[in-house]
């Protein structure tokens, strides 16, 4: 098989991989907080105590993926441009 088959079919199942995971799995964990919610700290005694809540989910530790975000901005284009 020619190299550039092999590289065209490795991106093509690369692209409907994660095109599945984000039809499957709309939202992924926050990267900041890592999902929890909110950011863990540290009292004087080097006990965790839990933050205050995330800025970046607003304390929800969810996020929608970049795949799936696109997916809705063409779907609300193609929605408001058939009307």
């Amino acid at each position: 098989m020619p190299p550039f088959l092999a590289a065209s079919a490795l991106l093509l199942a690369v692209t409907l991989g994660y095109a599945t995971l984000c039809a499957a799995s709309p939202f992924g964990n926050c990267r900041k907080c890592n999902g929890l919610g909110f950011a863990l700290t540290t009292d004087r005694k080097g006990k965790p105590k839990r933050g205050k809540p995330c800025r970046r989910c607003k304390g929800h530790g969810i996020r929608i993926r970049v795949g799936r975000h696109l997916f809705n901005i063409a779907a609300r284009i193609h929605r408001d441009g058939t009307r």
